[in-house]
C-alpha cells in the first residue's frame, strides 16, 4: 500500500489553528505566509494557495482589504490585472498547462472560501488532470511542496517585473 503525505494540511483539515484576522492582509507582515508571495506591486500581489487545487495555483490579491471589484480603485484594479496577466505568462513558462482557469468567486454561494477580501484564482489545467484520486477520494495529489513552487515562479515574476518596467 502507497502512503500520500500532506502533513502541512493537518491544521487546516482540523480547524486546529484557526487564524485571527483577514489571511490575505496577513501575508503582508507575517513573516511565514509572506514566503508564498511570488509578486507584489503598489496596489496588490501574487501569492501561492496554501491548499491548491493543483501545483502552480496562484492567487492576485488588492493589499487593501476590500470585498468586491466595485470597491476597488482604478488603480487597484489596473495592477491586479496586470499582475494576472504576469501570473498567466509565468505559469506558462514554468509548468506549460494545457489551459488555466482564471476566476473570481464573489460570496459564499459563488464558491468564495474568503468573502470579503477580493481575490484572483489562477489555477493551471492539464488534459486528463482529474483522476480517481479526486474523484473518488476527495484527495490531490500535487508533485511539489509550496516552497519548489515559490522557488520556480519567483524568478519569474521578478524577470517580468523588470522586463514591464516601472
Amino acid at each position: 500500500m502507497q502512503r500520500l503525505w500532506s502533513p502541512w494540511r493537518l491544521a487546516y483539515v482540523t480547524g486546529a489553528s484557526e487564524p485571527q484576522g483577514c489571511i490575505f492582509c496577513r501575508p503582508c507582515d507575517d513573516g511565514e505566509q509572506a514566503r508564498l508571495i511570488v509578486a507584489r506591486g503598489r496596489h496588490a500581489y501574487v501569492i501561492i494557495n496554501l491548499y491548491p487545487y493543483n501545483s502552480g495555483h496562484l492567487m492576485v490579491v488588492p493589499t487593501r482589504h476590500v470585498p468586491s471589484l466595485a470597491a476597488t480603485t482604478a488603480e487597484e484594479r489596473a495592477e491586479m490585472m496586470e499582475l494576472t496577466r504576469r501570473a498567466e505568462m509565468a505559469l506558462q513558462e514554468i509548468y506549460a498547462p494545457h489551459g488555466l482557469n482564471v476566476g473570481i468567486n464573489l460570496g459564499r454561494a459563488a464558491g468564495a472560501g474568503v468573502i470579503d477580501h477580493l481575490h484572483i484564482h489562477l489555477v493551471p489545467r492539464w488534459n486528463g488532470d482529474t483522476n480517481f484520486m479526486t474523484t473518488v477520494g476527495d484527495v490531490r495529489v500535487l508533485p511539489e511542496t509550496l516552497e519548489q513552487t515559490v522557488d520556480r515562479l519567483r524568478p519569474v515574476f521578478d524577470r517580468l517585473a523588470r522586463e514591464a518596467g516601472p
